[in-house]
């Protein structure tokens, strides 16, 4: 009566009460169950009436219809919870079955087991699960045919985790199993096929990046020592380009010095802590320096004492990553590059001596307004404002400079710019770009600076594709806007 699919579940079913079938279809499952004396009671229920009237049929064909009761029910909404200690929801998206789950009206036991077995998504499923503190106990890989169907046996955990990209790709499979052996190549094959597609599309981030998720599906994460990651950033963004002021470098170090795991964020907070913990990363690496002005004293709620704590390590790659070819402003650069077109030699905006300098002027193939210019900024660096002054005429030769450079605007005037994109600027700035009829562009400290995390991601996974690399996904804007 049953396929390999539904047999696996049917053995990975606790027994030990009542057993829900979600999306029951023909009730084969629950049938089985009771018929086999696994459970002497299944709730088996589905959204719609047709599927439940074919259940009924099944149900009353192998007569074991006074102990499966059949529910019309959304998910678990209408399914009666008391006594049930395994969920099953198989066939469906992996999508659909994380809402199932994290539907709010349906009170879950603290000890139900869940059995889900998606058809598509695993991994944003795996992902939802770790997020509504589930965690994943056991999985495998059944091949039927041609096909190979994941299935997830999941329970209710008391510890905090999260999930990486690539854990939720990868998945908890045994590593003796054939079948998911022959599932991970194929994954590693339609990310290898993405990256392709994204390099043909001039996505050289997202390119890199989807081949570093190819090679770790085949091979596996490994671990790498903090030194050399070091060692390769100094290589590429020199850290004794940082202004004297500056303190970019590693700034704390972990118990082992290596690391499977890092986590990129433009600040090291509380929240970043956390959730490199979550994720079980040995490694931050940020952009603002986590240490900065000397501390005479450090509470429980600093970052630096939640990182030492925790045994999380700390890179911090401030001046010398914006001064830096490729580095933050050479990220604005590309990107100004791809969206207007540049004509030209771009010019050093701040120079420090060197040859070194801190920003970019660009010429522009076209003219354009302020306001169309704005616009740009807002798609580039994703931020919800661009404050900007008005300028009738139409701008072409361009300054920028990544953070807080409102103090150079001057720099800008000097320089004949039309216009200076920037963030962080104070009021009596803006009096003087109005006075000095220069168009000046707010976009913010954060958002012209959060863009080269992609950046950095792009050049450790080139390095260390056997690294697991994460943006951190509370690396966001500090302020909300109404």
């Amino acid at each position: 009566m049953l396929d390999k699919r539904l047999k696996k579940i049917a053995e990975l079913v606790s027994g030990e009460g009542i057993a829900v079938d979600v999306g029951t279809d023909h009730a084969y499952l629950a049938a089985e169950l009771v018929k086999s004396g696994k459970c002497s009671r299944v709730i088996a229920s589905d959204v719609k009436e047709g599927p439940l009237e074919a259940a009924r049929n099944t149900v009353e064909k192998y007569g074991v219809q006074d102990k499966v009761e059949l529910v019309l029910s959304d998910g678990l909404q209408n399914v009666d919870l008391n006594g049930v200690t395994d969920i099953v929801i198989a066939g469906m998206g992996g999508e659909t079955i994380a809402a199932i789950i994290g539907d709010t009206t349906s009170d879950k036991p603290d000890n139900v087991r869940l059995i889900l077995q998606p058809m598509t998504k695993a991994e944003l499923l795996r992902k939802k699960l770790y997020e509504l503190q589930y965690e994943i106990t056991e999985e495998y890989a059944v091949e039927d045919k041609d096909k190979i169907y994941v299935i997830i046996v999941a329970e209710k955990s008391a510890d905090m985790a999260q999930l990486t990209e690539n854990d939720a790709l990868y998945g908890f499979f045994d590593v003796n199993d054939e079948a998911a052996k022959k599932l991970r190549s194929r994954e590693a094959e339609r990310l290898a096929k993405i990256s392709s597609s994204l390099e043909s599309a001039g996505d050289k981030n997202g390119a890199q990046h989807y081949s570093a998720l190819s090679y770790k599906m085949k091979n596996g994460t490994d671990i790498v020592s903090i030194a050399d990651i070091y060692s390769f950033l100094d290589s590429v963004y020199p850290f004794d380009l940082q202004e004297k002021w500056d303190n970019s470098g590693l700034l704390v170090e972990n118990f082992n010095m290596d690391c499977g795991r890092v986590l990129l964020t433009l600040d090291i907070t509380n929240k970043a802590v956390n959730e490199a913990f979550e994720k079980g990363a040995e490694l931050i690496i940020s952009h603002h320096p986590v240490i900065f002005d000397p501390r005479k004293r450090i509470t429980r709620d600093d970052p630096v004492f939640r990182l030492i704590e925790r045994g999380i390590a700390a890179i911090c790659m401030h001046t010398n990553l914006d001064i830096a070819q490729g580095g933050t402003n050479g990220v604005i650069l590309r990107k100004l590059d791809e969206k207007l077109g540049i004509v030209g030699t771009p010019e050093p905006f701040e120079e420090l001596g060197g040859g070194n300098n801190l920003g970019w002027i660009i010429e522009l193939k076209e003219e354009i307004y302020a306001k169309e210019l704005a616009e740009v900024c807002k798609e580039i660096f994703g931020c919800e404002i661009v404050r900007f002054t008005k300028k009738a005429e139409k701008i072409r030769r361009i300054a920028f400079c990544s953070g807080s450079g409102g103090s150079d605007l001057g720099t800008a005037v000097e320089k004949r710019c039309d216009a200076y994109i920037t963030g962080d600027v104070k009021h009596d700035v803006w009096i003087d770009a109005n006075n000095q009829h220069i168009a000046l562009l707010d976009c913010g400290h954060f958002h012209t600076e959060n863009l080269v995390l992609w950046e950095l991601r792009r050049v450790l996974e080139e390095k260390f594709p056997q690294l697991d690399v994460e943006i951190a996904e509370t690396s966001v804007d500090p302020c909300e806007y109404v």
